[in-house]
C-alpha cells in the first residue's frame, strides 16, 4: 500500500473528534450521572455534549452533509440513507465510560455506497487518536484533550501485518463477551486474547498488535464505521460471517449489524 499524506478532509475530522473528546474529558474529570435509553444502553451528559460538538463541526466542513448520529437516532430521528453520508458515535463505549477504564472513543467516519471511505477514532483518555481513508492510508498519532489541535499533527503511518496461519492473535470485546464468541475462538489456534473495549479493537488490528476480532453479538452502525475505516486503509477489511463484505447504510435493520469478523487481510477469513 502507497501510504501519502493524510487529506484536509481527514484532518479536519481530527480536529471535530478532538474537540469532542475535550468536551468529554471535561466531564469525565468533573463527574456525570448515568441515564438509560429505551434499548437498556447507558448514556451520559458526555455522549450528547459531544455530539452537539460533532455535529456542528461536520456541518462547518460540509453545510449539505447527511449525518447519521447515535443520540439523534436514539431520541427518535429517521434519517435517510444517501449515496454519501456520515455516522457518528460521540461516545463509544459508554461502559467503558462509567467504568473508567479510560477505553472509550470518539468515532466519526464518512461512508461512500455502504463503505467507510475514512474515519477517525479518537481515545481522550488514552491520549491516542487513529485516522484513515482509502486514498491515503492509516496514521496513529499521540494526542492530549488537554492541549490545542497541532497545526500539523505528528502522524505515523500504521499498516496491518500479514494473517499468520498458527499462533493468531484475537482482540475481543471487554464487556461484551459471549459463547458464541468463545465456540469461534475454541476452533482456531488462537496464541493470545486480547480484551479491548469500543472500537479500539478495530485499532488493534489496524496497528499490527492484533489479526481478528470476531463479533457475534449486536452492534450499531455508528459503532463499528470509524473502526472499520481505519482498518480499511491500513490493508485489512470487515466481513459478515458469511464472507460478504459488512456494509453500512442498513436501515431496514434499524442500522444495526449482523456479525462479523474483522480481519487484518482483505479475504474472508
Amino acid at each position: 500500500m502507497t501510504t501519502l499524506e493524510p487529506s484536509h478532509h481527514l484532518l479536519s475530522l481530527m480536529k471535530i473528534a478532538h474537540a469532542a473528546g475535550a468536551r468529554i474529558m471535561d466531564i469525565y474529570q468533573d463527574g456525570f450521572e448515568v441515564a438509560t435509553k429505551a434499548d437498556a444502553s447507558p448514556v451520559t451528559e458526555a455522549d450528547v455534549a459531544a455530539e452537539a460538538i460533532i455535529l456542528a463541526g461536520l456541518k462547518s466542513i460540509d453545510p449539505t452533509a447527511n449525518i447519521i448520529a447515535e443520540e439523534a437516532v436514539s431520541a427518535g430521528a429517521t434519517p435517510e440513507v444517501t449515496h454519501e453520508f456520515y455516522l457518528v458515535d460521540p461516545l463509544d463505549g459508554t461502559r467503558e465510560f462509567v467504568s473508567r477504564n479510560g477505553e472509550f472513543t470518539v468515532n466519526i467516519a464518512l461512508v461512500h455506497d455502504g463503505a467507510p471511505i475514512a474515519g477517525v477514532v479518537y481515545a481522550p483518555a488514552l491520549s491516542r487518536l487513529y485516522a484513515g481513508e482509502l486514498t491515503s492510508g492509516a496514521f496513529e498519532t499521540p494526542l492530549k484533550a488537554e492541549e490545542d489541535f497541532p497545526d500539523a499533527p505528528a502522524l505515523q503511518s500504521i499498516v496491518c501485518p500479514d494473517l499468520p496461519t498458527s499462533g493468531i492473535k484475537v482482540v475481543a470485546s471487554r464487556s461484551h463477551r459471549d459463547e458464541e464468541t468463545d465456540a469461534w475462538l475454541a476452533k482456531r489456534d488462537v496464541a493470545e486474547i486480547v480484551a479491548a473495549g469500543s472500537s479500539l479493537k478495530f485499532c488493534l488490528l489496524a496497528s499490527g498488535k492484533a489479526h481478528l476480532y470476531p463479533r457475534f453479538g449486536r452492534t450499531m452502525e455508528w459503532d463499528t464505521a470509524a473502526g472499520h475505516a481505519v482498518l480499511a486503509a491500513a490493508g485489512g477489511e470487515v466481513f459478515e460471517a458469511t464472507g460478504d463484505l459488512l456494509r453500512y447504510g442498513k436501515a431496514q435493520r434499524g442500522f444495526d449489524n449482523p456479525a462479523f469478523i474483522a480481519s487484518v487481510s482483505a479475504k474472508p477469513v
